[in-house]
């Protein structure tokens, strides 16, 4: 089945990883858990990272190690001044508003976050929907559970339907074990776990153009 919802994930995926964005949410992070859990510098890069690998997000992992207020947590981290690493991005609106397709986010991340992204990218009307974390909670990306609220948000359309775009390995690995297309957006190239790769969103028309391959049964 040929796509007809595309889905996109928000950080490092609109927007080139280089760009710097996640280095600085991810300094946030580490000061949150540094001031939170009284942790030594030295220990909090380890410490988040095992969080991320067994929980999928920081946030999973300190809300239920720790009861960490969610909230509180998201406004921290994200609390970056988002002109500093992006800028209005009109080749992506136009190919955006002219793709004939439903356009989603759907992301770890809140919603507050997301829509200032997309207002900093000038992208704001160009999806029609915004799937964020606390749709998710308590479940996250990569986990089965927070595409299958997904598909629940999106009126449960067949996921071979569905082309979902990512930056992450771990998320493109689930979305392909459930039938979803998968594009994976990476600056450094393969390898990857999607059916297709770009190094940039932009490219995106040319996965699109291989009508041909969507007709394949992919493993």
């Amino acid at each position: 089945m040929k796509p007809r919802i595309l889905i996109f994930d928000l950080d490092d995926t609109l927007y080139p990883a280089s760009s710097g964005v996640w280095e600085a949410i991810g300094k946030r992070i580490d000061l949150f858990i540094h001031q939170k859990l009284a942790l030594p510098y030295e220990d909090v890069e380890p410490f988040r990272k095992t969080l991320f690998r067994t929980y999928g997000t920081t946030l999973r992992g300190l809300y239920l190690q720790y009861h960490i207020d969610s909230a509180e947590y998201l406004a921290f981290v994200h609390d970056i001044p988002l002109e500093h690493y992006l800028q209005p991005n009109p080749e992506l609106r136009t190919l955006l508003k002219v793709l004939p397709y439903s356009k989603v986010i759907f992301t770890n991340s809140d919603k507050n976050h997301a829509n200032r992204v997309l207002q900093r990218l000038d992208l704001e009307g160009c999806f029609t929907q915004i799937i964020d974390i606390w749709d998710m909670l308590p479940s996250c990306k990569p986990f089965p559970e927070a595409f299958q609220t997904l598909l629940q948000k999106l009126h449960n359309p067949d996921p071979s339907a569905c082309l979902f775009i990512d930056d992450l390995p771990a998320n493109l690995h689930t979305a392909r074990r459930l039938g979803f297309w998968t594009v994976h957006v990476s600056e450094n190239g393969h390898p990857h776990q999607g059916h297709f790769h770009i190094r940039r969103i932009e490219d995106l028309p040319y996965v699109l153009a291989q009508g041909s391959l969507f007709e394949d049964e992919w493993e």
